[in-house]
């Protein structure tokens, strides 16, 4: 059964009749290193607020609520959380990368496709809670009704540019150096490995300032902005 492929990415094995992927154990691990990262920093922050740890949990939240701040131009917790979770997700996944012989999860396109589902859904939920149903989905409407189709098309061409921009990019860096790994061995391309790191995070950077734009957007309804 390990030699199935879903969408290119090898079956390890079977739990009952779902099959369990390559792609999917590592964002298992990825996720339980996020959420040990998480809960060792907030040990640090209550027993050691002085700490080196503590500082740097405190330097990455207050980034991420300036993030916010000046995207949406007010502190909004929850897009915070939203935001800097992206943010970490990804950079953890574009990281794990570096390992030898991990394929890191965001060099696959249903990976990516899920991130972006995920802001899709977010965009109108947040809009809706802001404006109302009515508030909200008006602004479609504008400044012209025969406006809806282009509004609309908008909404998904933006969402199948963050997957497909975060998966194109992490999918060349992940196979030129896993290629110049095997020609030339492991020292040769080491500067081409922390050019794929550097740019693994700002990709993550990318996608989650574009997703606090897009969220910000929907947010803001007193004011007349529009998405």
């Amino acid at each position: 059964m390990s030699r199935i492929e879903i969408f290119h990415d090898p079956v390890v094995f079977d739990i009952g009749s779902v099959p369990v992927t390559q792609t999917m154990l590592t964002t298992v691990g990825v996720s339980l290193s996020l959420v040990g990262v998480a809960a060792l920093m907030r040990t640090a922050i209550r027993n050691r607020p002085s700490g080196s740890l503590a500082t740097v949990a405190q330097m990455t939240v207050g980034a991420l609520e300036g993030l916010v701040e000046d995207v949406v131009g007010r502190r909004v917790p929850w897009l915070t959380v939203f935001s800097g979770s992206l943010f970490l997700f990804i950079a953890a996944c574009n990281i794990s990368g570096q390992l030898p012989g991990v394929h890191p999860p965001t060099a696959n396109l249903a990976t990516t496709s899920a991130l972006a589902m995920v802001v899709f859904v977010t965009v109108p939920a947040a809009g809706i809670m802001s404006r109302g149903p009515v508030g909200y989905f008006k602004h479609y409407l504008k400044p012209n009704p025969l406006l809806l189709p282009l509004h609309l098309i908008s909404e998904v061409s933006r969402t199948f540019a963050l997957a497909m921009r975060l998966f194109g990019n992490m999918m060349s860096g992940h196979l030129i150096v896993a290629l110049l790994v095997a020609l030339a061995g492991i020292l040769v391309p080491t500067p081409l490995m922390a050019l794929d790191l550097l740019i693994g995070l700002l990709q993550a950077y990318i996608f989650a300032l574009l997703s606090t734009v897009y969220v910000g957007a929907a947010l803001r309804s007193e004011t007349g902005e529009e998405s």
